[in-house]
C-alpha cells in the first residue's frame, strides 16, 4: 500500500467508492449542489405555487396557468436553440467556465430580483422565471461539457452519479428551509401574514446557488482547445460553431453511437419527464393533500442522495448501460403502480419508487453519452444533449393532454407513459459503447492541441 502512488491509493478510500476522490472531480460536482437549488425551490416546490396564488391573483381562470406554460416554453425554446450554438464556440475558444458563470449569473439575477414579486404580477414573475431557467438550463450544458475533462474514463459513471446525489442534498437541504420559514414564519421572525417568506426563498435560492458556484468556477480547469485543422484558427467564433455544427450533422454516420443514445435519451427521457412534471397535477385530481404532494418532493430529494451513489456502484459492477435498463425497468413498474394509485400513502410509495431510481439513470446517462463522443467536441455533442434534453417531455406532455381529452382521467395516461421506457430501452440495447468509446478516442487522438 504505501508503494502506490497518492490517487491510487485514495482509491481505497470512501471517496473512491464514491467517485469523488481528487480535488477536481470535487469541485466539479459541487455545482449539482448549488444549481439544484433552482430545480426544487423555483422550478418544482415554492415558486410554481406562488407563480399561480399570488403573482396570478385577481386574475381570470386558467390565465396564469396559460401564462406559466408559456414562460416555460419560451425558456426551453431559448435554450434549445443557443445551447449548441454556444456549446460549439465553447469547445473553438475554450470559454466553457465563462460561458458557465455567465448563465449562472443570469439565473442568480432573476432569483434575487425575484423578491420584488408581489400579488398580481404575473408579467414580471413570467419574465423572471424565463430568465432563471434559462440561466439553469444554460449552464447545466457548460457543466455537463466540463466532465469528460474532469473525470477519466473510468471515473465517469462514479462521478456523475456522485454529483447528483450532491444536488440532491443541496436542494433538498435548501428546500426544506424554505418549507420550514414558509410553514412556520414566526419561528423565524417573519411576520404570519404576507408574500414575505416565499420571497425570501427566492432570494435564498440566489445566495445558495452563486456561493456554491464558486468552488467550480475556481477549482475546475478550463479545457485546452483543440481543433481538428489551421483553417479553423483566427476565424469568428460565431462562423465556426455555425460551420461545425453543420459538419456535425454530416459526421453523424461517423459518431453513430453517440447520436444512438441521444434518440433512446430523448425517448426514455421523455417518459422520466413526464412523470416528475406530472405528479403533482395528478396527485392533486386523486385529492391528495398540497403538503402531502410536498412532503413527497422532499422525500425524492433525500432517497435520491444514497440511490444516487448505489447506482455509480453499480454502474461499475454491471456497466452504465445495463444499471440504466434496471432504472428503466423500475420506471415502468412506477407507470403501473400509478395507474392503481389511489391513497396518500400510495403516493409516498410512488415517490420512494422515483427517489430510488430519477438520479441514477440520468446521471448514467449523462456518463455514458460522455464516455463515447471525443472530449474536445464535449460542449458541441452536449449542447445537442441539451437539446434533447429540453425536448424530453414533450412528447409525454402532449400524450397525456390526448388522452385526457379522451378519457377526461390522467389514470390513463400515467399507464401510457410506459411505452417511452420500452421504447427508450429497445433503442438503447442497439447502442454499442466499446465502438462508441473506440470511435472518440480515434477522433481525440487526431485533433491536434492549440499551440500555447
Amino acid at each position: 500500500m504505501a508503494n502506490l502512488p497518492p490517487e491510487s491509493a485514495s482509491n481505497h478510500g470512501i471517496l473512491a467508492k464514491l467517485g469523488l476522490h481528487r480535488r477536481e472531480l470535487r469541485m466539479w460536482a459541487m455545482y449539482d449542489w448549488a444549481a439544484s437549488s433552482a430545480q426544487t425551490t423555483i422550478a418544482v416546490a415554492v415558486f410554481p405555487i406562488y407563480f399561480t396564488t399570488v403573482a396570478g391573483a385577481g386574475r381570470p381562470d386558467g390565465q396564469a396557468a396559460a401564462y406559466w406554460s408559456l414562460a416555460n416554453a419560451i425558456a426551453l425554446a431559448l435554450a434549445t436553440v443557443l445551447a449548441p450554438i454556444l456549446g460549439t464556440i465553447s469547445d473553438y475558444t475554450a470559454v466553457k467556465k465563462r460561458m458557465l458563470g455567465t448563465f449562472m449569473g443570469v439565473g442568480v439575477t432573476a432569483c434575487a430580483l425575484m423578491y420584488l414579486i408581489e400579488r398580481g404580477d404575473l408579467l414580471l414573475a413570467s419574465i423572471l422565471f424565463i430568465f432563471a431557467n434559462l440561466g439553469m438550463q444554460g449552464s447545466y450544458v457548460f457543466y455537463e461539457a466540463l466532465l469528460p475533462h474532469v473525470a477519466k474514463k473510468h471515473e465517469m459513471d462514479r462521478a456523475s452519479t456522485a454529483a447528483y446525489a450532491l444536488g440532491y442534498v443541496g436542494g433538498g437541504i435548501l428546500l426544506a428551509l424554505n418549507l420550514a420559514w414558509i410553514s412556520n414564519p414566526t419561528a423565524f421572525g417573519l411576520p404570519a401574514e404576507g408574500t414575505l417568506p416565499a420571497r425570501l426563498a427566492f432570494v435564498s435560492v440566489a445566495v445558495w446557488w452563486g456561493l456554491f458556484s464558486i468552488p467550480t468556477l475556481t477549482g475546475v480547469r478550463e479545457p485546452v482547445v483543440k481543433l481538428e485543422s489551421d483553417e479553423s484558427r483566427g476565424q469568428n467564433p460565431v462562423k465556426v460553431a455555425f460551420t461545425r455544427l453543420f459538419e456535425t450533422f454530416q459526421e453523424l454516420r461517423k459518431y453513430k453511437q453517440a447520436f444512438l443514445m441521444l434518440i433512446a435519451y430523448l425517448i426514455y427521457s421523455d417518459g422520466i419527464g413526464t412523470i416528475i412534471r406530472m405528479a403533482a397535477p395528478y396527485g392533486s385530481e386523486l385529492g391528495i393533500p398540497q403538503s402531502t404532494i410536498i412532503s413527497a418532493i422532499l422525500i425524492v430529494q433525500f432517497v435520491g442522495i444514497p440511490c444516487s451513489f448505489a447506482f455509480g456502484m453499480l454502474a461499475t459492477k454491471i456497466g452504465a448501460k445495463a444499471s440504466i435498463f434496471f432504472g428503466l425497468l423500475v420506471y415502468a413498474g412506477i407507470s403501473i403502480f400509478g395507474y392503481f394509485m389511489h391513497t396518500a400513502t400510495h403516493f409516498y410509495i410512488l415517490a420512494l419508487l422515483v427517489g430510488t431510481v430519477q438520479g441514477g439513470t440520468q446521471a448514467l446517462s449523462r456518463s455514458l453519452f460522455a464516455s463515447i463522443i471525443p472530449p474536445y467536441k464535449s460542449g458541441e455533442f452536449f449542447g445537442f444533449f441539451s437539446v434533447f434534453s429540453k425536448f424530453a417531455g414533450m412528447l409525454g406532455s402532449l400524450l397525456f393532454g390526448v388522452i385526457i381529452a379522451q378519457t377526461g382521467s390522467m389514470r390513463p395516461a400515467i399507464l401510457a407513459i410506459i411505452v417511452f421506457f420500452i421504447v427508450g430501452a429497445l433503442l438503447l440495447r442497439f447502442v454499442n459503447v466499446d465502438e462508441g468509446r473506440r470511435i472518440a478516442e480515434e477522433a481525440e487522438a487526431e485533433a491536434r492541441p492549440v499551440a500555447a
